[in-house]
């Protein structure tokens, strides 16, 4: 019976569905967090008759014909990059963008990944890393009688060297957009790889025309709306159960059938 293998495609979809939303919920309070959600697509069709085709010679040709679906399959589970809400820290090293664009993070390989979890730390040399103690690219090294880092919204890095009147511009933070957001690669620890559908990386300074500006002193929270959650949750639990309710009745109709036939 086709109903029992199109109701497991549903429950299969579903359950997807749910650990997508269990991920999201999971990262409720992770910096610079996307959310994402899962997309589906009906799977082929088999005709149980054709559309546009005369039964027999010389008739019209049928209006409908009957084309029964086969289920359901996953199509993409899209990561969805709107700006999550900024909050405030105070640290200095701690650094949000207010806008489009990534942060530039070199992995232990030598290649450039991106991401928008600024909450950045000093290593033992004092290059700016990540809490992974990842550099940031273009690098930026903190002298060690630096009293005190300013970051402009421009990505302008300043520090206030001890016995010295004037900051000393110490070097310069900039961003990378992509034509595809949806398409970048996420990697975990909030990082991000380019891929073939993100396209290149365009690298450009905070504050121009497309970039976001540099917040000292806050970081971009999760994007994730824990309302929308909880409904998107139901709304999957439902479903599971309905298609588990087909499999059910399918079962049964197969049962009175073998019934009958003995």
């Amino acid at each position: 019976m086709r109903a029992l293998a199109i109701a497991a495609t549903g429950m299969s979809a579903q359950q997807l569905n749910l650990e997508v939303i269990a991920n999201n919920v999971a990262n409720l309070n992770t910096t610079g967090f996307k959310g994402a959600r899962a997309e589906f697509t009906d799977l082929l069709y088999q005709a149980e008759r054709q559309q546009g085709v005369p039964n027999q010679a010389g008739q019209e040709a049928v209006p409908e014909g009957a084309m029964l679906g086969l289920g359901v399959r996953a199509a993409a589970i899209r990561n969805l990059h709107r700006q999550g809400s900024l909050a405030q820290t105070g640290n200095q090293l701690d650094l949000a963008v207010n806008g489009r664009g990534y942060f530039q993070i070199t992995s232990p390989a030598g290649e450039i990944n991106y991401t928008r979890a600024g909450s950045f730390n000093k290593n033992a040399t004092g290059q700016l890393v990540t809490l992974e103690g990842y550099l940031v690219d273009p690098a930026i090294l903190i002298p060690p009688n630096a009293s005190e880092v300013t970051v402009n919204l421009s990505g302008q890095v300043y520090a206030k060297i001890d016995g010295q009147v004037a900051n000393q511009q110490i070097g310069q933070l900039t961003l990378a957009n992509f034509a595809n957001e949806a398409g970048l690669e996420p990697l975990g620890n909030g990082l991000y790889r380019e891929t073939p559908a993100s396209g290149a990386p365009v690298v450009g300074n905070p504050g121009d025309v497309s970039y976001g500006k540099i917040q000292q002193g806050y970081l971009e929270g999760s994007n994730v709306d824990p309302v929308k959650e909880i409904t998107s949750l139901i709304t999957a639990q439902r479903a599971f159960e309905m298609n588990s309710k087909v499999i059910q009745a399918a079962d049964e109709m197969s049962s009175t059938v073998s019934k009958g036939i003995r």
